[in-house]
Parts: C-alpha cells; sequence; structure tokens
C-alpha cells in the first residue's frame, strides 16, 4: 500500500518544522512540495531529500494549493500534510496493513495536539481525511481553511498525526490573523440558520472565547497536562478574540456603509424634489 501512496505538503517558511515532517516519510518514493516562495531555510531543508520534488506558487487559496499539488502527483493515493504534521510509526505500520484492493476512497486520521513535542491529552482539532485516492477527490475553500471532497466510501484510521508547530509566537499571530480575517467573512455572510452549533455561538463574539477556554481545560483535559494544556487553552482563546475583534470591525464597517448609503439616498431625495 505505502507504495501506491504520494505524500503532499504545503510550505511557506517552515524551516522549525519540515524536517521533522520528512523525516517520518522516508518510506515514500516521491514526496510532492507546494511551496510558496519560502524566504528562510525551508528550501534548503527540501532539497537535502532526494525523494521531494518541489513546486512553487503564490499562494491564492488553500484550495486553490492543494488542488494544484494533486496535479502533479502520479500516484493512486495521496497523503496530504501540513507542514507542522508528524506521521506517527503507528499510522504507518496501519497504513501499510491496509488492503491493496479495499473498497474505501478515503481514510480520516485522528490528531494529537502537541506544545513543544509533548502531546497533549485532547485538542479541538477534528479527524481529517488526509488519505485518499486522487481520481476520486477535491479541494473547495471553507473559511479560512479546505474541505476535502471525496467521491466514495470512507473509512477512520485508529492511530495519530502529530501536530507539531514550533515556529515562533509572532508568525503564529500573523497567520492566524490572516486567517481568522476570512474566516469573519464566512460567519459574516452566512445566514444563521445554515451555521453549526459551534460558529454560531462564535459569532456572538462574547460567549466563544469562555466556552473555548473551558472546553479546552476541562472537557478536553488540558488542566492535566500543567502549564502546556494552559498554553494550548490560552492559543485557542486568543484565536477566539482575534475572531471577535475582526467580526466588530466588520460590523461595523457595514454600519457605517448602510449609514452612509442612506444619507447619499436622502440628500439626492431632497436635491431633486
Amino acid at each position: 500500500m505505502l507504495e501506491k501512496i504520494t505524500p503532499v505538503i504545503l510550505t511557506y517558511n517552515e524551516a522549525p518544522n519540515i524536517n521533522r515532517t520528512l523525516e517520518k516519510l522516508c518510506w515514500a518514493a516521491q514526496i510532492i512540495v507546494i511551496d510558496s516562495y519560502s524566504t528562510d531555510e525551508t528550501l534548503d531543508i527540501l532539497k537535502s531529500y532526494p525523494q521531494v520534488k518541489i513546486f512553487q506558487r503564490a499562494f491564492d487559496t488553500h484550495a486553490m494549493q492543494w488542488n494544484y499539488g494533486l496535479q502533479k502527483v502520479n500516484s493512486e493515493w495521496v497523503l496530504s500534510l501540513d507542514a507542522d504534521y508528524t506521521v506517527s510509526s503507528e499510522l504507518i505500520a496501519e497504513i501499510k496493513a491496509l488492503p491493496e484492493n479495499t473498497s474505501v476512497d478515503g481514510y480520516y486520521c485522528k490528531f494529537k495536539y502537541c506544545v513543544f513535542g509533548k502531546p497533549l491529552r485532547g485538542t479541538i482539532l477534528p479527524p481529517r481525511q488526509a488519505l485518499f485516492r486522487k481520481d476520486k477527490s477535491i479541494y473547495i475553500d471553507d473559511g479560512h481553511t479546505q474541505l476535502l471532497e471525496v467521491k466514495g466510501k470512507s473509512g477512520m484510521l485508529l492511530s495519530y498525526i502529530y501536530h507539531d508547530d514550533r515556529k515562533p509566537l509572532s508568525r503564529w499571530l500573523w497567520a492566524q490573523d490572516r486567517y481568522l480575517v476570512i474566516e469573519a467573512k464566512k460567519l459574516q455572510q452566512t445566514p444563521i440558520s445554515k451555521l453549526s452549533l459551534s460558529d454560531t455561538i462564535r459569532k456572538q463574539k462574547i460567549v466563544a472565547p469562555f466556552v473555548v477556554l473551558v472546553y479546552c481545560l476541562i472537557l478536553k483535559g488540558g488542566i492535566l497536562d500543567g502549564w502546556r494544556g494552559w498554553y494550548y487553552a490560552f492559543q485557542r482563546v486568543l484565536a477566539e478574540i482575534i475572531l471577535a475583534i475582526r467580526l466588530i470591525e466588520m460590523e461595523s464597517a457595514t454600519d457605517t456603509t448602510d449609514v452612509t448609503d442612506k444619507l447619499f439616498i436622502t440628500n439626492n431625495k431632497y436635491r431633486y424634489r
């Protein structure tokens, strides 16, 4: 099964992470990397792995970037990975043991979130379909991220992928703000009747940060992880606060536009009366 799989990775200034990701992919005959013109040591690290094939493309959306990567794959199966993902040895063994003629077209993988290399007890990261048949799959945009549509039967793998991002806080804040601007636009433009419960809570702005804090520390057991659990909880709370601020900004801008439009209509009404 491993011989039929090509890992695909997106990168942009991932020097603190990419080496750990690639070290767990030594079994792959070829690794496709779509780089958004990194300016740090990412490209030098990538070039040190002979099975890595690098393609550079200016980033527009996650879905477009991923679909471009799929076009470069020649194998039947794809393993899609972020540059801060580390595939566990148990997951590799589980994939290797999959039947070659399976009727399943895509497999969900579970995640363990790491803080400075140590896995936490729980995470808000949902399982993601990371292993799938290329000819049955396409990415579509969904807010700040992407969704994979697999036309066929899906299954669940039992082992984990580790999310282990060791980039500095300044880079994390930069990325989160970019993502959350897009997420805020999605929440603002989607009717409440079509939002999930979690997105409905997020759209209320005030409640979401407190809900996330309780969810991470109590329901997911983060408080038992010591300072690492608090670190993760504070990260997620900060992300929700940034999202709330962006929503307030957008709503204020909309209100200002509405007032301006009404004044313009009123002025013209009296001008031509």
